[in-house]
C-alpha cells in the first residue's frame, strides 16, 4: 500500500474538527468513496497531540468497508486507507 503520489487519491482534511465530527466525517468519506468505487483514500488528521489520528484509526478499525489502513511513511499527519470495493 505504499505510494508516494498520494495527491491522486481522494482526500479529506480534518484539521480543526473535534473527535465526534472527525469520526462522522471519516465514516461519511469512506461511504462516499466506496459508492464512487475509489479503492484508496487519504485522511489528513495532522500530527498535533494525536487525538484526531487515534479517533480516525478507531473509526477505520470498526468500519467493515475498510480493508486496511496505515499512517503514511512520508507524512505522519495522514492515513492511507484501502477500501473494500464490490464488483458489480
Amino acid at each position: 500500500m505504499q505510494d508516494i503520489f498520494l495527491d491522486r487519491y481522494p482526500q479529506v482534511d480534518l484539521h480543526g474538527l473535534d473527535r465526534d465530527s472527525a469520526r462522522m466525517v471519516t465514516n461519511d468519506f469512506v461511504d462516499e468513496n466506496v459508492f464512487l468505487g475509489n479503492e484508496y483514500i487519504v485522511i489528513i488528521h495532522g500530527i498535533g497531540s494525536g487525538i484526531l489520528k487515534k479517533e480516525v484509526h478507531e473509526a477505520l478499525k470498526n468500519n467493515k468497508k475498510v480493508i486496511e489502513y496505515k499512517t503514511d511513511n512520508f507524512n505522519a499527519g495522514a492515513t492511507v486507507v484501502k477500501l473494500k470495493i464490490s464488483l458489480k
